[in-house]
């Protein structure tokens, strides 16, 4: 079962509370920000139609004498460090306005297949890799979003890099590594992840042409986060994270700004 939300605010209070004085100790090292700046070289899938767009309304002294300053901007769902609301693969899946917050916020585990990735650009999560995880860290409790450390957030924004290809409106030449099909159908059928998310462009591998990690995700309205950073600063335990989209009414999916609350004892790097 997932962990219910008054549940997790306990947790959250009692975990993060001062020794002494019982006050929340949320203090900036404890902070990792995940999330990479929407700006004019954010990347988006290779056949989205368009960016990020930031217009200036305005930007100095008005008539009454003061400093004001206001933009507009544009983008579509699904870029930058966003969320992929279920309804994004699955018909009857919910929006982006409907998720649960025990999806939103909830412990994390990261598992770290950086090594793997390195090696071969196309790896996927397997079975056996979370199984190694669990060796050494326990077993993933449910209601735990998994996050998938690859170390290709230090490619960003670097197009050709992070994506494998930089073909303009071609999405069929893309190399990255991601989930695999076996491992997200255990983390989310059998370990009950409240979300899954991965510092690549998608929750499926570069190469996919079904999208399977998606579909199966979606079926069971579990989000996927995608294009998070600095997952090399969270231990592979103990961090809460908070993974707040854009409330947009039905909703595909859209720009989340994604924060790790590290453990007392594990101040930020």
């Amino acid at each position: 079962m997932r962990i219910e939300p008054l549940v997790l605010s306990l947790i959250v209070f009692s975990w993060a509370a001062a020794e002494n004085s019982g006050q929340p100790d949320i203090h900036p090292s404890r902070l990792v920000d995940l999330t990479h700046p929407l700006n004019a070289r954010t990347l988006y899938w290779p056949t989205s139609p368009g960016g990020f767009e930031l217009q200036r309304l305005s930007h100095g002294v008005v008539p009454g004498g003061w400093f004001y300053s206001a933009n507009a901007f544009c983008a579509p769902e699904h870029g930058g460090t966003h969320m992929d609301a279920p309804v994004h693969f699955a018909e009857d899946g919910l929006p982006v306005d409907r998720l649960p917050m025990e999806n939103l916020v909830a412990p994390a585990a990261v598992v770290d297949i950086s090594a793997q990735a390195l090696r071969d650009p196309d790896y996927r999560l397997t079975p056996e890799d979370v199984v190694s995880f669990e060796r050494v860290h326990g077993r993933i409790p449910p209601g735990t979003l998994v996050l998938l450390r690859t170390g290709w957030s230090r490619r960003w924004p670097d197009r050709r890099s992070y994506l494998g290809d930089d073909t303009p409106g071609d999405a069929s030449r893309l190399h990255f590594p991601s989930f695999g099909e076996a491992a997200a159908r255990l983390l989310v059928e059998d370990r009950k992840a409240a979300a899954l998310g991965v510092d690549t462009a998608s929750i499926d591998h570069g190469q996919s042409k079904d999208f399977t990690v998606h579909r199966l995700a979606a079926a069971r309205n579990v989000p996927g986060l995608e294009n998070l950073a600095n997952l090399e600063r969270l231990p592979p335990v103990g961090a809460i994270v908070f993974a707040l989209p854009m409330k947009i009414e039905g909703g595909s999916g859209g720009p989340v700004r994604v924060v790790a609350l590290l453990p007392a004892d594990r101040p930020g790097r």
